[in-house]
């Protein structure tokens, strides 16, 4: 039995270039013209040739050596090189020994969209500027590209549920994975960061208005957030100074029990305890408080209405 993991895609060799994929990416399209797995014997040759597009190659069996331009590089397993737009080589097979080749085929072309997030447009131009200015030189596969091919084949082969969206992510893996293998510094996007105040009572307000009927405190809130109960108070205190983390818990019961005094004829007992209120006593104090009149009149003038 083999132990080479790549054999199965052999056995549907253009199964995934039968594809029409197109992937746009930030302000590029990128259209994938041959994705497959290919055999050398030993001591074939391919002879100098180049490409319009960008071409991935990567060794995942074998040996053999690579002529990129003038210089002669080895070639073994776990390594990969790039060929791009109009690059001159030439592969050869090790005389004893076959080698295996994963191929990805990509034409890459600009093409502005409006309404793109920002931050994807930054990391594509990233990614393509430096995929055109790349060494011609193998790298080691250090971050694993060639399990996209084998994922991809996976995918395609068992028709997995979003198959298609799946293999274009892969798609875009394989160029940054590429990238990173030579990753030395230079051209760098960073990712967006949250404002994690911001973020911290946007998560505890929507974790209230989901368990608002139920014994909902500050205690349990910040465990939820991983915080102590008094970071979470300074959270409210900075993004809103005026609601306090019990007014807001209070602010959405209240809607909530306002909704039900509109929209239901259910006693006002009954709505108290499923909208989280001890009692109708407590709301009574509270409603007239906060809205300046008792629920009762609150649903009679609403009803009416």
């Amino acid at each position: 039995m083999s132990n080479f993991p790549y054999e199965m895609m052999f056995e549907k060799h253009d199964m995934l270039e039968r594809l029409d994929i197109s992937i746009q990416w930030g302000h590029y399209e990128i259209t994938v013209l041959r994705f497959h797995l290919i055999s050398f014997p030993p001591g074939r040759v391919i002879d100098f040739h180049n490409h319009s597009e960008f071409e991935f190659h990567f060794i995942p069996r074998g040996k053999g050596e690579v002529t990129l331009g003038d210089l002669k590089y080895p070639l073994s397993e776990g390594m990969f090189y790039l060929t791009g737009p109009g690059v001159m080589h030439r592969q050869e097979a090790d005389p004893d020994d076959s080698m295996e080749e994963l191929c990805l085929h990509v034409d890459i072309k600009e093409k502005i969209r409006e309404e793109v997030d920002p931050w994807e447009v930054a990391e594509a131009e990233t990614c393509v500027q430096k995929l055109k200015q790349l060494p011609l030189v193998p790298a080691q596969d250090y971050h694993s590209a060639m399990k996209c091919f084998l994922e991809a084949y996976e995918a395609c082969e068992g028709k997995l549920t979003g198959y298609y969206t799946s293999i274009k992510h892969l798609v875009i893996s394989i160029l940054l994975k590429a990238v990173r293998a030579y990753d030395a510094g230079g051209i760098r996007t960073e990712a967006p960061v949250r404002d994690m105040s911001t973020y911290r009572y946007q998560y505890a307000i929507q974790y209230m208005e989901a368990n608002y009927s139920g014994a909902v405190t500050l205690e349990n809130v910040a465990e939820k957030l991983n915080i102590s109960s008094r970071q979470l108070q300074r959270v409210f205190k900075q993004v809103n100074a005026d609601q306090s983390f019990s007014r807001a818990l209070e602010d959405i019961r209240l809607k909530a029990v306002c909704r039900k005094l509109e929209e239901s004829n259910c006693p006002i007992e009954q709505i108290a305890q499923t909208e989280g209120f001890t009692n109708a006593t407590y709301l009574h104090i509270v409603f007239r408080k906060r809205l300046g009149m008792t629920p009762a009149t609150y649903r009679n003038t609403k009803q009416t209405n």
